[in-house]
């Protein structure tokens, strides 16, 4: 898949990313299920409906995963001394992609915090 970056309204941007600390909150509460219902709908909204011609936006959350200077679709802080075997804690701003077809351009990178997972 090629990692294009792409211009889209900016009041989607924003609504995506309101979503994304929502569905972070929600994560941290007991019963939940009639508010990750909502989420859902808005989620789905924006990935079959908000545009048109078969195209599609969606954040993607890239907690935990593993970071190093040429991954190309976030922007990063280090939190801490090492510099070696980063790995992402904390996304302020998830990653926002337009579908088309098979194909996904990147519409907002993301925003991270990574941590070396060395000991010192």
């Amino acid at each position: 898949m090629s990692e294009n970056t792409i211009k889209i309204p900016k009041h989607y941007l924003f609504m995506l990313n309101q979503l994304f600390e929502i569905e972070q909150k929600v994560n941290k509460i007991k019963e939940q299920n009639s508010i990750q219902r909502n989420i859902e709908r808005f989620k789905d909204f924006f990935e079959n409906e908000a545009l048109t011609n078969n195209q599609g936006i969606t954040y993607y959350n890239p907690l935990g995963e593993n970071f190093n200077e040429t991954r190309t679709d976030c922007e990063a802080t280090i939190s801490g001394t090492g510099h070696e075997n980063l790995k992402i804690i904390e996304v302020i701003k998830p990653i926002i992609y337009v579908k088309y077809g098979n194909t996904q351009m990147i519409a907002q990178k993301g925003i991270v915090i990574v941590q070396s997972e060395n000991k010192n």
